[in-house]
């Protein structure tokens, strides 16, 4: 970690790999664990608008947290603007704007369409499927805005890896989708989901097994969307539209912060990390804001409706989605704060989030509990691909040369 500035008090910067590898490790942490936040309240009825409104909002705050702290609010130099300063020449950085505000838009809504893909085909496939997709896209796209920076051989590797990994997550849901119809139409009729749904076989809901007809069934109960009879290929069709959108987001982000189009007239500062995090953020906020009051009012999906007076009287899981707009925009921040200094190609390896998020799937939600040998099979191939390809995008990491390098002294 470096700190750019006279005084002492100006930016943060990550220089080494080894340091952009422990800011790739604790993000992938943050950003596996937040999906699952928002996959419990919605198993237990809250409704996806009301959760995403209030992750929008310790999202953005997150982002403002980082670009204040770690953006330098003094010690500004023209080699090296704070993100204060730089919020002043707006008319000057405007393109490098542009570019940070368009990314945010695409995580907006990858990250609402991954919402409702959460309810249709699971924690595990959605992650995994999507996570793949943002990286043989991003990736590739990185690593030539990068000028080549990862080593080409290593990088592609893990990216054919990610292929693979894509191919056995949908064969995954659709395996365990013949798991579940099975286990429904051998052991429940359709009196007895009937009786399962009743109020009054409550307590016996809480106390079935994981993975059995009456647990699937319990769950469809409480939960806010309702998934059953749906098609497989809905919930495919959102989870491969999340992960192209995802996959916008990290190049233009990285031509935000490199200018590698020359969008900037000559002499003016290329935005700093902080900077190009909080306008990105702050696009991210407005469209997920704009989408989701509107979603209460004109649902999506069958989901339910409701109003933005219901909105604020809901404080039914509030907490845990406000945890959840924490951990994402931390997770970004560091996300970029290792890319910068490592290569955008190379922190795509946080895209081995769903290592993270099937261990919740697994311990929260039970899924693949009682399934069959080929959907667990599957599974882990598909598990085993995602581990290879993110050592591999790690391991392909090189070390960008900055502007703050020669001015950037030793914490």
């Amino acid at each position: 970690m470096m700190v750019v500035g006279g005084d002492g008090l100006g930016i943060y910067v990550v220089e080494s790999k080894g340091g952009a590898i422990a800011c790739m490790t604790l993000s992938l942490l943050c950003l596996g664990t937040w999906p699952a936040l928002l996959a419990l309240l919605e198993r237990r009825g809250r409704l996806p608008q009301h959760t995403y409104l209030d992750y929008s909002i310790t999202n953005f705050l997150s982002a403002i947290f980082i670009a204040f702290v770690f953006g330098g609010v003094s010690g500004s130099t023209p080699e090296a603007p704070s993100f204060t300063t730089q919020l002043t020449q707006i008319q000057d950085n405007w393109p490098s704007v542009l570019f940070a505000m368009a990314g945010g838009v695409g995580l907006s809504i990858g990250n609402l369409a991954t919402q409702y893909a959460l309810a249709f085909v699971g924690l595990s496939v959605t992650e995994v499927t999507a996570a793949s997709i943002t990286v043989v896209i991003g990736t590739t796209v990185n690593y030539f805005l990068d000028n080549r920076l990862n080593r080409a051989d290593i990088l592609f590797s893990g990216v054919v890896c990610f292929l693979v990994a894509v191919c056995l997550g949908s064969a995954v849901h659709s395996s365990n989708s013949a798991d579940v119809e099975a286990k429904l139409g051998k052991t429940v009729n359709n009196e007895e989901r009937q009786r399962l749904f009743g109020e009054e076989e409550k307590e016996e809901m809480e106390n079935v097994k994981e993975g059995t007809a009456a647990f699937l069934l319990a769950v469809e109960n409480t939960r806010a969307i309702k998934v059953f009879g749906k098609s497989m290929v809905v919930g495919l069709g959102i989870t491969f539209f999340a992960g192209l959108s995802f996959s916008l987001f990290s190049p233009l982000f990285n031509l935000a912060t490199n200018d590698q189009w020359h969008t900037l007239k000559q002499g003016v500062p290329k935005l700093i990390v902080y900077t190009a995090f909080f306008y990105f953020s702050l696009s991210c906020f407005v469209i997920a804001i704009a989408l989701n009051v509107s979603f209460l009012y004109k649902p999506v999906l069958d989901s339910p409706g409701s109003s933005f007076r219901d909105y604020l009287n809901d404080w039914d899981g509030r907490g845990w989605a406000l945890v959840a707009g924490l951990l994402c925009g931390f997770g970004n921040g560091l996300q970029f704060m290792g890319g910068q200094a490592a290569g955008y190609a190379a922190s795509d390896a946080v895209q081995a989030l769903p290592l993270v998020s099937t261990f919740w799937g697994i311990y929260l939600f039970g899924e693949y509990r009682r399934s069959s040998p080929r959907t667990y099979a599957l599974l882990v191939g598909m598990l085993v691909m995602f581990a290879v390809a993110v050592g591999l995008l790690m391991a392909s990491a090189g070390e960008r040369e900055t502007r703050f390098t020669s001015r950037a002294k030793l914490v």
